[in-house]
């Protein structure tokens, strides 16, 4: 295995960003959306109001799907051909959507565009986790991480400028030619990073001994559990995000420019993650995040009560950027320690991390955003709730290696 400084073949640089890109196409598919869910619901029937946020809700559950088959089919067949499948399963979602004529096509659309981004999404982990490995790779996933945020930071404003001077529709249009230039930049400049030598046949067992061995040991289930309690809370406030500031704050237009600047601050943490994790390390970093985090939450909850669930924008601010910035420093140890027992069966264990972080996350992102009744108290329960857990996740995670250093280091 190479672990190198650097992919061969492949300068760095270029290597960070087309990682970064093949990851933004899912916050591109999913934060272009946001100033036109309201507009896509009413125009396609959608029920109820908040039913309009599952067109960001189902795109996570094809996520989760699709990364089971991905992982393994890469670890069989090499990383690039499952990456042109999922490719072709997103353009498909994308021309769906695009002529969707009821809302149940457009959800189906969504959820085929979600089965088809996994391949990128979860083969990403895979690829770097060929060529790093520990806080090495932390680092590549924080400047991953870095690039990434800026695509949620402008793709509501793309989305809303489509909308100012054409049909939602054009969104989509947009989405599929952006899929299309990735896909050509990946099969051109990336060289297998997989060798042959390290490839294993499919099979349904492996998956079924990947999951086996994600959920039994420690760490990587303490982590994975974790990840996909900050998804849920995320998915929730991402969910909600539009009618949060466009109505509840009558931002209007001025909503991607607010949304823009909480993307940012994850950004800005990624890339001081990045800096700092090669001095600190990942579980010191991830340790104080968490609880930063976890108490202004507290503290933010009792407040948003005491107003009626309306805080003025400023505060709401304030209590976001700090939030994201430290799920900004989490996300990306939290992936590189829940990988780090899972080097040799790097695909299918991205895979199945991927998989299970997201079956947490989306049915509490969900009901978090089904909650929404014109406050913000149910985004502020879902970051201080999911706060709460992680702590006790893992303290239940690293007592057990506290414990497991003790028994190594003590005298015979």
């Amino acid at each position: 295995m190479n672990h190198n400084s650097k992919p061969a073949t492949i300068a760095f640089g270029e290597f960070v960003a087309m990682m970064a890109m093949m990851q933004s196409l899912v916050a591109l598919s999913i934060d272009a959306m946001l100033p036109a869910l309201t507009e896509i619901g009413q125009d396609l029937g959608a029920e109820q109001v908040n039913d309009s946020q599952l067109i960001v809700s189902v795109l996570f559950l094809g996520l989760a799907f699709g990364q089971v088959i991905y992982g393994p089919l890469s670890d069989s067949t090499g990383r690039k051909p499952s990456v042109y499948l999922g490719f072709s399963l997103f353009f498909s979602g994308c021309l769906c959507s695009l002529f969707s004529i009821d809302f149940t096509v457009m959800l189906a659309g969504r959820f085929l565009q979600g089965l088809g981004l996994a391949a990128p999404r979860c083969i990403v982990v895979a690829i770097v986790r060929d060529q790093f490995e520990g806080p090495s790779m932390a680092r590549v996933m924080s400047f991953v991480m870095t690039i990434f945020i800026f695509v949620p930071a402008v793709a509501p404003t793309l989305g809303q400028g489509i909308l100012l001077v054409a049909h939602w529709r054009v969104i989509f249009a947009a989405l599929l030619a952006c899929g299309v230039l990735t896909f050509i930049w990946f099969a051109l400049r990336l060289p297998e990073t997989l060798a042959v030598n390290r490839r294993i046949p499919f099979s349904f067992g492996r998956i079924k001994h990947a999951v086996f061995e994600v959920c039994s040991h420690r760490v990587s289930l303490g982590y994975t559990i974790s990840l996909g309690l900050i998804s849920s809370a995320f998915l929730g406030y991402l969910s909600s995000a539009q009618q949060i500031f466009q109505k509840q704050y009558d931002l209007g237009t001025m909503f991607p420019l607010y949304f823009a600047i909480l993307a940012l601050c994850i950004g800005s943490a990624s890339f001081a993650n990045g800096r700092l994790v090669m001095r600190f390390g990942m579980q010191y970093l991830t340790r104080w995040s968490k609880r930063i985090s976890t108490v202004i939450s507290l503290f933010f909850f009792l407040y948003v009560l005491s107003v009626g669930g309306q805080p003025p924008l400023w505060s709401m601010m304030v209590y976001m950027m700090a939030i994201l910035f430290c799920f900004g420093i989490m996300y990306g140890n939290l992936n590189a320690m829940a990988m780090e027992p899972l080097g040799h069966i790097a695909g299918v264990g991205s895979a199945v991390m991927g998989a299970l972080s997201t079956l947490i996350s989306v049915p509490g992102g969900i009901f978090i955003g089904h909650s929404y009744n014109g406050t913000v108290i149910p985004v502020i329960s879902g970051f201080t709730i999911s706060g709460v857990l992680i702590m006790v996740v893992m303290h239940w995670v690293e007592s057990k290696k506290d414990k497991t250093m003790t028994e190594d280091t003590s005298p015979e």
